[in-house]
C-alpha cells in the first residue's frame, strides 16, 4: 500500500506538468533558447527608489549627506541605477521579441540607447517632480512644509513614479513602465497609466481612487481630488471584434483646471482652461474655458438633450 508521501508525489507530477505547459504558453512561451527571461520586479523598483533618492537626496536613500558627499552620492547612485535599468530593459526587450537574451546584440543595443536617452531626460523629470511638490504646498493649507509632501504625500509619490515611467514608455520600453506605475497604484490607490501626458505643477489631493487613462493629456497647474476618473467612454472594435488600440480615447484637461472629488470625465473630450468640475459630476462632453460645472447643471443639460439620467 502506497504511503501518503508516495500518493502526494504521484498526484503532484501531472499538476506540475500542466502548470509548466501553461507557463510555456503564456504570452507566446519561451524564447528561442527555451528560457523564460523577464525583468526583475525588485530590480526595477530598486531603480525607481534610486532615482527618487537622486531627485530628493536625503529624503530617500542615504539620510546623512553634505555638500562634499552629494556629488559623489548622486553620481554613484545614477551609475548603479543606469546599469541595472539597462539590464532590465534588455531582459524586457528580449522577452517580448522572443530573442535569445544572452546573445542578442540587437536587444542590447536598443537597451543601451534607451538608457542613454532616458538619462538625458532626468533633469527635466526632476524639475517636474519638484513643481508637483510646489503645487501640493500651494494647494493644501494643511501642509506646513514642502518636506512633508516629499516624505509622505501619496499624490507626489504616484506622480513622480508616473513621470519616470512616462519617459520609458515614450522610448518604447516594454513591461517596465507599467510595473512602475502599478507598484505606485498598489501603495497609494492612485492609478495613472504611464502613457498619460502630464504638465507641470500637478497636484492630486488625498488621491485614493484616482484613475487616469493611457491617452489622457493634463495641462499645467491642474488639481484633482480623490475618486476622480479620466477614462474612456467606449472601446471601438475592428472587423474581428477586437478593441482597436493606440487611439486617443481619454480626456484632455487644459491648464488651471480643478476637478473635485468623485467626478468622472469620459472620452476624448476637452475640459477648457480654468474650468472647475464639481464633485460627483459625470461628463461625457467637453466644456469651454472658464466653465463651472455642477451636478445640477449636468442634470439640466441631460434632460434638455434627452440623454440624461
Amino acid at each position: 500500500m502506497a504511503s501518503g508521501t508516495d500518493g502526494n508525489q504521484a498526484a503532484l507530477a501531472p499538476v506540475v506538468n500542466q502548470l509548466c505547459d501553461a507557463a510555456c504558453g503564456l504570452a507566446g512561451g519561451r524564447n528561442g533558447a527555451g528560457k523564460i527571461v523577464l525583468p526583475s520586479r525588485s530590480a526595477v523598483l530598486g531603480c525607481v527608489e534610486g532615482l527618487r533618492s537622486v531627485f530628493f537626496p536625503g529624503y530617500f536613500g542615504t539620510p546623512d549627506l553634505h555638500d562634499e558627499s552629494l556629488h559623489y552620492y548622486i553620481g554613484a547612485t545614477l551609475d548603479r541605477v543606469m546599469r541595472t535599468l539597462e539590464e532590465q530593459i534588455r531582459r524586457g526587450l528580449a522577452f517580448v521579441e522572443r530573442h535569445e537574451f544572452e546573445s542578442c546584440a540587437h536587444c542590447g543595443e536598443r537597451a543601451a540607447e534607451a538608457v542613454k536617452k532616458f538619462l538625458t531626460r532626468l533633469p527635466e523629470v526632476r524639475r517636474l517632480a519638484a513643481s508637483d511638490v510646489d503645487a501640493a504646498y500651494d494647494g493644501d493649507p494643511a501642509l506646513k512644509t514642502k518636506d512633508e509632501a516629499i516624505f509622505s504625500y501619496p499624490g507626489v509619490f504616484a506622480v513622480t513614479s508616473q513621470r519616470i515611467a512616462r519617459e520609458l514608455y515614450a522610448l518604447g520600453v516594454p513591461l517596465i513602465p507599467r510595473m512602475i506605475t502599478e507598484h505606485a497604484h498598489s501603495l497609494t490607490g492612485i492609478d495613472i497609466h504611464p502613457g498619460a501626458r502630464i504638465g507641470e505643477r500637478f497636484f492630486i489631493d488625498h488621491g485614493t481612487g484616482v484613475v487616469i487613462g493611457e491617452t489622457a493629456v493634463i495641462g499645467n497647474r491642474v488639481t484633482l481630488y480623490q475618486g476622480v476618473t479620466l477614462g474612456a467612454k467606449s472601446f471601438p472594435k475592428d472587423e474581428k471584434g477586437n478593441p482597436i488600440k493606440g487611439i486617443d480615447r481619454h480626456p484632455v484637461v487644459e491648464d488651471d483646471v480643478v476637478v473635485y472629488a468623485g467626478a468622472t470625465i469620459l472620452g476624448r473630450v476637452t475640459i477648457g482652461r480654468g474650468s472647475s468640475i464639481g464633485g460627483n459630476v459625470w461628463l461625457t462632453h467637453g466644456v469651454p474655458p472658464g466653465s463651472r460645472v455642477t451636478q445640477a447643471e449636468v442634470r439640466e443639460t441631460g434632460f434638455e438633450h434627452g440623454g440624461g439620467i
